[in-house]
């Protein structure tokens, strides 16, 4: 087992929440990769989106439903600094993760966060539990407590 997928399952094992983590027999590194092998709707995925605050230098995690995006501007807004892309270092260096299998929770350190309302909206999410092939599924008011994540309006319309 990795060391990320080690990670997430703690993070869920310390805050007492039994999810269900899945591995995928293909990739599940894209939000309709994932939504295909969980068979929910597209908007059931948490996407994990990172970017680097250009103040602060600390990545910024923001949860949206999958078939949303972020609107850099609206980020930028509801972060309180400008944001810029984060690349793979960064994003392996702050979270311990690798693009594609970036959870929403089971960081390295604390990362502030903020979540899509549309998340909200179902009983059951899926997100990424640490790898390109494991997924977990979990009430979104959990995940938004587990995450620390602020429910903000960040979304590209």
């Amino acid at each position: 087992m990795s060391k990320s997928l080690k990670r997430v399952r703690a993070a869920l094992a310390e805050a007492a929440v039994d999810a269900d983590i899945r591995e995928m027999p293909g990739e599940t590194r894209t939000a309709q990769q994932a939504a295909d092998a969980a068979g929910c709707e597209l908007d059931q995925i948490a996407k994990s989106i990172i970017f680097r605050g250009t103040q602060s230098e600390a990545a910024i995690l923001f949860l949206t439903a999958g078939g949303n995006q972020v609107d850099a501007g609206k980020a930028s807004a509801v972060a309180g600094q400008p944001l810029g892309k984060a690349d793979a270092t960064l994003i392996r260096a702050q979270t311990g993760f690798a693009i594609g299998g970036v959870a929403p929770v089971g960081h390295l350190a604390p990362i502030r966060a903020f979540m899509d309302a549309r998340l909200l909206e179902f009983a059951v999410i899926w997100a990424a539990a640490g790898t390109p092939r494991h997924i977990f599924a979990i009430d979104p008011g959990v995940l938004q407590r587990l995450s620390g994540a602020e429910v903000a309006d960040f979304i590209a319309r």
